[in-house]
C-alpha cells in the first residue's frame, strides 16, 4: 500500500491476552490476535462481554477520527452495507503514557473474493460485479470514493454470500486526492488518470479486482500499460462476457457507477434469457433503487442481493 500526501506510521503492537480498557467507556477489550495493518494502524481480534470484535487502534488520532465519521456516515444510509458496523470509539493510555485512539467494529468472518470465486465457480462473478456495484453507487451517492479499493479489503461472508468491505481506510471525500492507494489497482500507477476522488477511479479499481481474480500472481505493467491491460482483459476467459464493459471502466467512459450497473444487468439478464429460453422479456432481471434481484449463469441470488 502507498499512501498519498500522508507519512506511514506503525501500528501499536499488542500481544495476545493485552487488555485494553476505554479511557471513557471504560469497556474492558482483550487482544487475541493480530487481524492485519495498514497505513494507519494495526487491526485485531478482541474479546468483550463473551463477544467477539475488530478493534483497530493507532497513534495517527486524526486518521482514526476521520475513519470512525466515516462508519458514522455510513451507518445513516438506510439499508447500507458499506462497512462494517462501528460499535465502540474511545481513547487508551498505553506504553510510557502515550494515548491512542482506536475504535471497534463488527468481526466479520469470512474468506476473500478471490478464493470464494476459486472454490464457487465463476458463476458468482456476475453476482459480486453487481452488487459491489451497487455498493459503490451507494457510496459515490453519499459523497464518497472507497480510495484503495482492492481484493484485502472484501470479504466474503456465508449464509448467504454476499461481498462486504472491512477497512475503510482510504475513503475519501469525492473532489479530494485519493490519500491511500494499493499500485496494482491504482489507476494512477497505470497511467490512465489521476488520483482525483471521483467514481470513474473506484470502477478502475473495480476491474482490477476482478483481473486479480484471474491473475493472482498479478502482473507487471510493462512499456505500454494500457496495452497490458485491455490484452489481458482480452485473455481473461472468466471475464468473456463482461469484457466490453471492463474495458470502458479501465478507459474511464463510466461517469458513474449507476452507468455501469446498467450495463452489467443488460449482461446478466441477457445469460438468463439465454439459459432459460424465455425470450419475452417477462422475467427481465431488475435493479431497483435500494436493492438488487441478480441473477447469473447458474444461481439466481435475489434474496441475498435485495
Amino acid at each position: 500500500m502507498k499512501m498519498n500526501k500522508a507519512r506511514k506510521k506503525p501500528g501499536t503492537e499488542l500481544l495476545p491476552g493485552t487488555v485494553i480498557t476505554g479511557k471513557w467507556h471504560k469497556t474492558r477489550y482483550i487482544i487475541r490476535r493480530k487481524l492485519g495493518s495498514g497505513a494507519v494502524g494495526s487491526v485485531y481480534l478482541c474479546e468483550y462481554n463473551g463477544k467477539k470484535a475488530a478493534l483497530k487502534i493507532s497513534e495517527n488520532n486524526a486518521s482514526i477520527t476521520m475513519e470512525v465519521n466515516v462508519l458514522k456516515a455510513f451507518q445513516k444510509v438506510q439499508g447500507s452495507r458499506l462497512g462494517p458496523y462501528l460499535l465502540d470509539v474511545d481513547d487508551v493510555e498505553y506504553g510510557r503514557g502515550q494515548i491512542y485512539s482506536f475504535y471497534v467494529m463488527e468481526y466479520m468472518q469470512g474468506e476473500l473474493l478471490t478464493n470464494f470465486i476459486m472454490r464457487h465457480g465463476n458463476e458468482w462473478i456476475g453476482v459480486f460485479l453487481l452488487q459491489l456495484l451497487d455498493d459503490l453507487e451507494q457510496l459515490h451517492d453519499n459523497g464518497w470514493v472507497f480510495g484503495d479499493f482492492k481484493t484485502e479489503n472484501l470479504l466474503v461472508i456465508p449464509s448467504p454470500p454476499r461481498v462486504r468491505w472491512i477497512d475503510v481506510g482510504g475513503t475519501t471525500q469525492i473532489g479530494r486526492s485519493v490519500k491511500e492507494y494499493t499500485e496494482f489497482y491504482d489507476r494512477g500507477y497505470w497511467g490512465m488518470g489521476t488520483r482525483k476522488a471521483e467514481p470513474s477511479y473506484d470502477l478502475f479499481a473495480l476491474v482490477m479486482v476482478f483481473l486479480s481474480v484471474c491473475y493472482p500472481k498479478r502482473f507487471e505493467k510493462g512499456p505500454n500499460p494500457k496495452a497490458t491491460l485491455m490484452k489481458k482483459l482480452d485473455e481473461a476467459k472468466l471475464l468473456s462476457v463482461y469484457k466490453g464493459t471492463l474495458k470502458r471502466a479501465v478507459l474511464g467512459s463510466y461517469q458513474s457507477s449507476a452507468q455501469m450497473k446498467s450495463d452489467v444487468t443488460k449482461i446478466l439478464n441477457n445469460i438468463r434469457v439465454s439459459r432459460s429460453g424465455n425470450h419475452s422479456g417477462k422475467e427481465s432481471l431488475l435493479v431497483e433503487t435500494g436493492g438488487i434481484a441478480a441473477v447469473s449463469a447458474l444461481f439466481y441470488l435475489s434474496s441475498l442481493l435485495l
